[in-house]
């Protein structure tokens, strides 16, 4: 490896950020499993509900476009600060909502939150990639995925005890808080990157790189709302083993994520991307040929272990693109990609209809072997991302 050692600073700043990370997965961890005890207070119907939760997405895209704005002009510390010590209290907000218009409000200004402190956080992270020298960005997401299991925690262990929201989000914004002030000193406080104008090739290669987003995380949707009914509705599986399916997709892609770094630095940035997409497609696909609930358990396994190293990766490659509109750009390619989870489990539950919920769930295997083939969208065009002494095609 070329280059000097990073500094003490730059590793503080490093766990800082990574702490943000964690924040952020708790937080969301935490609101996920608290979601029916709110349901339940305010008499909510499933379809009301979901207008809350259409409310938290409409304000996570629109927290990501005005982030990636507000990153490239005044720098990703500067966004990322304050939005660390706000996620607490916008997670609260929902807790005291006495009916159904003031929680779509509440949900509103949390996704807004949410997606400003996504965009700055990611974005800190890749300003201290490209200053340590190597790839590191995925162990930042591996961080998140154990903050989503803390939250989800969390939020179970006082619902169990049955404890309202207002508590569990109360003690939690405390903790999340004295995480933010703790983190706020040693955040990389990278300067904006002079302007400099977005090229043809810059632009398209930053929508394809959108594009291999959107197609990861519809796999993501498709394992979190439709692996324990394929394996309970279609393999008549039992209730608990069916719950098994995606717990193992989610220990494997945090799993991923601890080695990611690893595999980035000896396979490369595009080598990487494109074997895991094989993974991905490979297990998911076998698993649904065999059509057998271990081999479903197995199958979104693979799929998670596929798909844990591809969105860094990618988030990584658009910040590089132009450093001085990173931000912008690493929002575009968030939003196609939370797009994807989104709509990827509709997508996939009207295939099912006009089919079945076997053959619909090929969409995913489908999408990550183009995202095999398309892998090489993450080169920039000089070809070279990495430094040379550990950048391989």
């Amino acid at each position: 490896m070329s280059g000097s050692a990073p500094t003490d600073g730059l590793h503080r700043a490093r766990i800082a950020t990574s702490a943000l990370f964690l924040l952020f997965g708790t937080a969301l961890g935490a609101w996920t499993a608290r979601i029916p005890a709110i349901k339940r207070d305010l008499g909510l119907t499933d379809g009301s509900l979901s207008l809350g939760l259409l409310a938290f997405a409409l304000g996570a895209i629109i927290g990501m476009q005005v982030a990636g704005r507000l990153v490239d002009r005044l720098g990703s510390w500067r966004v990322l600060v304050p939005v660390s010590f706000a996620e607490g209290i916008a997670l609260v907000t929902p807790a005291f909502a006495p009916n159904l218009a003031v929680l779509i409000a509440c949900l509103l200004l949390f996704g807004t939150v949410h997606g400003l402190l996504n965009i700055s956080m990611n974005a800190n992270a890749v300003e201290i990639q490209r200053a340590w020298g190597k790839p590191i960005i995925t162990s930042f997401h591996a961080v998140y995925s154990v903050g989503g299991f803390l939250g989800a925690a969390y939020g179970g262990l006082f619902a169990w005890a049955e404890l309202s929201p207002r508590v569990t989000f109360l003690s939690l914004a405390a903790l999340l808080t004295a995480l933010a002030a703790g983190c706020s000193r040693f955040v990389l406080r990278a300067e904006p990157v002079p302007s400099t104008p977005d090229t043809p090739h810059r632009t398209s290669g930053v929508l394809l790189l959108g594009v291999l987003a959107f197609c990861c995380l519809v796999g993501e949707g498709a394992a979190a709302d439709w692996s324990s009914v394929y394996l309970r509705d279609g393999l008549g599986s039992t209730a608990g083993f069916a719950a098994a399916a995606y717990a193992a997709f989610a220990i494997a892609m945090t799993g991923g994520r601890l080695v990611g770094d690893k595999l980035a630095a000896r396979l490369g940035q595009t080598q990487l991307v494109r074997t895991s997409a094989a993974v991905a497609a490979v297990g998911l696909a076998a698993a649904l040929a065999i059509g057998h609930p271990i081999a479903a358990v197995v199958g979104f396994g693979c799929l998670g272990a596929g798909l844990a190293c591809i969105a860094p990766q990618v988030f990584a490659a658009a910040g590089n693109r132009n450093p001085a509109r990173a931000g912008q750009a690493i929002a575009r390619v968030a939003a196609m990609g939370y797009a994807g989870f989104l709509v990827g489990p509709v997508m996939i539950g009207g295939f099912a209809q006009l089919t079945s919920l076997r053959w619909a769930l090929g969409v995913p295997v489908v999408l990550t072997i183009f995202v095999a083939f398309a892998a090489t969208a993450l080169q920039p065009q000089s070809g070279r991302l990495w430094p040379m002494s550990w950048h391989r095609a």
